[in-house]
């Protein structure tokens, strides 16, 4: 015998089945939500990498490092050879040029202006395996940049150039061309290189030749600006770099004539540069202190390169003090080779004894033919 369900039982069963059903369903979005959260949380508190690099900067340290062109850099049985210098040693970080003073692109960039002005030199098989062998030996790496000595960029792009009275491209004594320091496509440029060489992993960007020339006939140069004095247009420079590499992996580090150290006001050595334009923006501040490069009667010496500890602590006195409170950290090109004198162990070593009396960021050793040995280091 069948019998019909009254409408009000089926109304009321009706209403218990969407309750259920509206139950389960939030109790999945909530489990669902719950675990979108939780990959939210550890993505956000676990340090992810790029395909090369990493997307958060190093901890800080005290670096101690050697300086390798590219061509040192992007050999193979080079590089073994400084992972075991360095593996001995104190040292623990690496400097190697990515454009350096022909202006030439030293790595495969994808750059536009680069690539189709032709600027690239690459000579590097693998740049990110370069970066990823010294980081396995848990070596810091600085990438070294040119920017405003820049021969070949000046040379394709003359509107970007330095000019000479009489028209024409002005040239150091060198012959070498430069790109004008107030042109902000030459800015951009930059930043993009450096943008780009971040994403393969390095630690630092190292900027170099970041002034306006030091020599050749200065009275026939034509300058973009003439309004704005030299350390001005530096200045601006500066903060623009750290402004647009504000929220890259990388640390900042701009070299610097050993001379500022000890000059100070509106001397900026007719180049542009002076510390206390820099000291706001960059992380790292590299003087190039070499002694041989001070000129005879420098503290009443004939001959300063046969002095390293006097020199390096007259300069650090005077300049040390002016980093306190301040951005930036010091952090010295310090000589290893021979010019004025026979840089052996002892000078080296007296040389990184006085710098670190005024400084824990380190120091730099420079020899462009990158002969380097153990005279003067610790061993590890």
């Amino acid at each position: 015998m069948n019998r019909r369900i009254s409408p009000k039982l089926l109304i009321l069963f009706l209403s218990l089945a969407t309750i259920f059903s509206f139950f389960i369903i939030a109790k999945a979005w909530q489990t669902a939500n719950a675990e979108i959260d939780s990959m939210f949380y550890q993505i956000s508190e676990t340090p992810t990498t790029t395909e090369f690099g990493r997307l958060q900067k190093p901890e800080k340290q005290t670096v101690k490092g050697v300086y390798l062109t590219a061509y040192s850099a992007g050999s193979s049985k080079k590089v073994g050879e400084i992972i075991d210098l360095i593996n001995r040693t104190e040292l623990n970080a690496v400097v190697i040029d990515i454009k350096d003073y022909s202006g030439l692109v030293l790595f495969n960039t994808k750059n536009a202006l680069a690539t189709d002005l032709h600027l690239k030199d690459n000579r590097y098989p693998d740049l990110a395996k370069t970066v990823k062998r010294f980081h396995d030996n848990n070596i810091y790496v600085i990438a070294r940049q040119t920017v405003f000595q820049d021969p070949v960029l000046a040379e394709k792009k003359p509107a970007w150039a330095i000019k000479k009275v009489g028209g024409g491209l002005w040239r150091d004594r060198k012959g070498l061309a430069w790109v004008d320091p107030s042109k902000k496509e030459v800015w951009d440029y930059n930043v993009a290189l450096a943008k780009e060489v971040i994403e393969y992993g390095v630690d630092e960007i190292n900027f170099d030749y970041i002034r306006f020339p030091s020599d050749g006939n200065m009275k026939t140069t034509v300058y973009s600006n003439t309004s704005t004095k030299k350390y001005k247009v530096m200045g601006n420079f500066y903060k623009y770099l750290t402004t647009k590499l504000a929220d890259e992996p990388a640390y900042l580090s701009f070299d610097m004539f050993g001379f500022v150290m000890e000059k100070k006001g509106e001397d900026d050595m007719n180049i542009g540069q002076r510390m206390e334009d820099a000291l706001p923006y960059a992380d790292y501040i590299c003087p190039m202190m070499y002694p041989s490069h001070y000129p005879p009667g420098h503290l009443k010496l004939a001959n300063p390169a046969a002095f390293p500890a006097l020199v390096l602590n007259h300069g650090l006195t005077l300049g040390a003090p002016r980093f306190e409170g301040k951005k930036a950290e010091l952090r010295p090109w310090i000589q290893a080779f021979d010019m004025g004198a026979i840089y052996d162990g002892a000078k080296i070593r007296a040389q990184i004894n006085e710098v670190e009396k005024f400084t824990s960021a380190g120091w730099l050793l420079w020899n462009a033919s990158n002969r380097y040995t153990a005279a003067g280091l610790k061993a590890e």
